[in-house]
């Protein structure tokens, strides 16, 4: 792979996760059932982020965290559907429910989500939150929260760094 440049440094993803967050509440006024599910991997130190900056703002959230690799419908047929709970088990039960994940790409990934949120209960909504959207979608999902809008080519590749999977923090576009 061949570096191309840095899209967001850490101070960028910073302000991009307090913005959400403040989307997030004034999205949900009043709202005293919201929950963050983090997408493994990277979707869960940025859920941990949001969790910390939402609650920050006076309104209390639960974190769980998601690992959607066998709700994946590019699996064998015998492992697709099987569930994988979250960790720490939550009840999405009638709460409003935010998945975050890093890179919001063809789609596949958020619906594979949603299908795993929605075997453990029925939430009254799920919404969504991106630090990127590079566009390319083969499923009709769209973020309701979005860092940063990255028109991509589909030989590029978006690498996110965060702590604890990566020494720094940072955006960046690669070319295949």
């Amino acid at each position: 792979m061949e570096f191309k440049s840095y899209i967001m440094d850490s101070s960028a993803i910073n302000r991009s996760l307090t913005r959400i967050s403040h989307e997030i509440v004034e999205r949900n006024p009043g709202e005293n059932s919201l929950c963050i599910i983090g997408i493994k991997s990277r979707g869960t130190a940025l859920a941990r982020i949001l969790s910390d900056k939402v609650s920050a703002l006076g309104v209390e959230v639960e974190t769980s965290f998601l690992d959607v690799t066998n709700y994946r419908d590019d699996l064998a047929q015998n492992i697709a559907g099987t569930a994988k709970s979250a960790e720490p088990e939550i009840e999405v039960e009638g709460k409003t429910v935010i998945m975050v994940d890093d890179v919001l790409y063809t789609g596949r990934t958020a619906r594979a989500a949603m299908e795993a949120i929605i075997a453990m209960g029925r939430p009254a909504k799920i919404q969504f939150a991106s630090l990127i959207d590079r566009g390319h979608r083969e499923l009709p999902i769209v973020a309701d929260y979005v860092g940063k809008n990255v028109p991509t080519a589909r030989s590029e590749i978006i690498v996110v760094k965060i702590p604890p999977y990566d020494d720094e923090t940072s955006v960046s576009i690669w070319k295949k």
